[in-house]
């Protein structure tokens, strides 16, 4: 497997939108693996293809749950209810933190990566990364929904 670079904020594929996956092949299979590694590597929860400069809507997500290291093609929010206000940052959006609303549970509905389809509600953390990754498809940044304006990381903010 290999890192990737992430695009940081200023770089415009970040605000483009990401066409659907249509072809299940060893590329694509490549590309979520080198996700997975990048987002380790970078101490991540998700990571949208578009972050790594790829515009395929491929989402790759770990909360460090069991059973939620997901990965997410072509996905599309089907149901969300509550509400949770929470600070929140991104890999492409080094160093700083914004406190965003976000649905409190959320159920989304996407492809596996061999192509199979399922659902999934996730709430709270899991809940707030589902919508984050999935707004990067529509070049959406969590920065464009914050309430206040995000503020750099200190140990007193870091979550």
């Amino acid at each position: 497997m290999a890192l990737r670079n992430i695009r940081v904020e200023d770089d415009p594929i970040l605000r483009k939108t990401s066409r659907k996956v249509e072809k299940f092949d060893q590329r694509l299979e490549m590309l979520i693996d080198d996700m997975f590694d990048t987002m380790y590597d970078a101490g991540g929860v998700g990571l949208a293809a578009v972050q790594v400069g790829v515009l395929k809507q491929v989402i790759v997500i770990d909360t460090g749950e069991e059973g939620e290291r997901l990965v997410l093609i072509n996905p599309e929010i089907i149901a969300e209810e509550g509400e949770q206000l929470t600070p929140e940052g991104c890999l492409s959006i080094p160093g700083k933190v914004g406190t965003v609303k976000r649905p409190q549970k959320v159920t989304i509905r996407a492809l596996d990566r061999e192509g199979n389809v399922y659902e999934k509600t996730g709430e709270d953390l899991l809940a707030k990364a589902f919508c984050h990754e999935i707004d990067h498809l529509s070049g959406v940044l969590y920065i464009d929904k914050t309430i206040s304006a995000p503020e750099e990381v200190t140990e007193e903010n870091e979550e």
